[in-house]
């Protein structure tokens, strides 16, 4: 039986198929099926192709998905990303975040995010950016693969081994730069050395000439329900006094969102976590330099 059908199926007086088929498209598409093989989509979703092309319509007319060019097929729209947002916003978590990724954005005249861990992904909630030249313009509800990107490890390098050991059992890790995981031992090796810094750091990991550093913010429960980072040009990081800074006031905001979310496990340990981001093995990556104006990731 094909999984739409199976899912129909169910002894759920109040299921109403037509929603579900709804919210199972929207699934798919943002999970990166374009649906641009129309065929091929309704035979999985388990509808025809004239129930198919209305859905996609309807969808359209809200604003919930896009069309991404001439037989290109569908993204996610700005009318979905924008009420996701909304609702994201009226969580303690946001609400919480903002005013004090406003000021770190503004402190250290470098971009600030917020992002939460969704499958193997990060899923971004918050940006801020400074009144500056050079500023990140990835946008709210944008996702990156967590092995990869340093929001994504610190929330991983604070997660039960054996509970990130399943979530990545048999997946692909597939590298965005030579720098990035690929095989359970690296991203391991990656995650250990992050936990122990108290700071995940990136230097040109996710893209050349960009450097980054997260730190993870954990609930009531003490568990890593978030991730909060700064990022830039690498220039704007060179130095071990401004590597120092810029460590310090992100583990604080991190700290400072975790107290007031409920977190009183207090401040993690200096002893164990250096801010300049320099481990006690190895140096990490070379950084680079680049003059670009804008850029996509943190």
């Amino acid at each position: 039986m094909p999984e739409a059908a199976a899912a129909e199926s169910k002894d759920d007086l109040y299921a109403s198929p037509p929603v579900q088929r709804v919210a199972r498209l929207l699934r798919r598409i943002a999970e990166g099926d374009s649906v641009s093989n129309m065929a091929r989509s309704a035979r999985e979703l388990g509808i025809n192709r004239t129930t198919l092309l209305r859905l996609l319509h309807a969808l359209q007319s809200e604003r919930f998905i896009e069309p991404r060019g001439e037989g290109q097929g569908w993204r996610i729209g700005i009318g979905l990303i924008t009420l996701t947002a909304q609702a994201f916003f009226s969580e303690d978590l946001v609400q919480t975040a903002v005013p004090v990724l406003t000021r770190l954005a503004g402190t250290l005249t470098l971009s600030a995010h917020l992002a939460v861990l969704d499958g193997h992904d990060i899923v971004y909630l918050v940006r801020r950016v400074p009144d500056h030249a050079f500023a990140s313009n990835i946008r709210i509800g944008s996702r990156l693969p967590a092995h990869a990107a340093n929001m994504g490890r610190i929330i991983l390098a604070n997660l039960p081994r054996e509970r990130v050991d399943r979530l990545y059992a048999g997946f692909d890790l597939r590298p965005v730069t030579p720098h990035t995981p690929v095989t359970a031992q690296q991203l391991r090796a990656q995650l250990d050395a992050d936990r122990t810094l108290g700071l995940a750091w990136s230097d040109g990991n996710y893209e050349a000439g960009i450097s980054s550093v997260a730190a993870a913010i954990f609930d009531v429960s003490n568990t890593p329900v978030a991730a909060c980072n700064v990022t830039g040009q690498s220039a704007q990081f060179a130095g071990a006094e401004r590597r120092a800074q810029i460590g310090a006031a992100v583990k604080e905001a991190a700290r400072e969102i975790s107290l007031r979310l409920g977190w009183h496990n207090g401040p993690q340990s200096d002893a164990t976590a250096r801010h300049d981001g320099r481990p006690a093995v190895a140096p990490g990556p070379a950084k680079t330099n680049r003059g670009d104006r804008s850029w996509t990731l943190a």
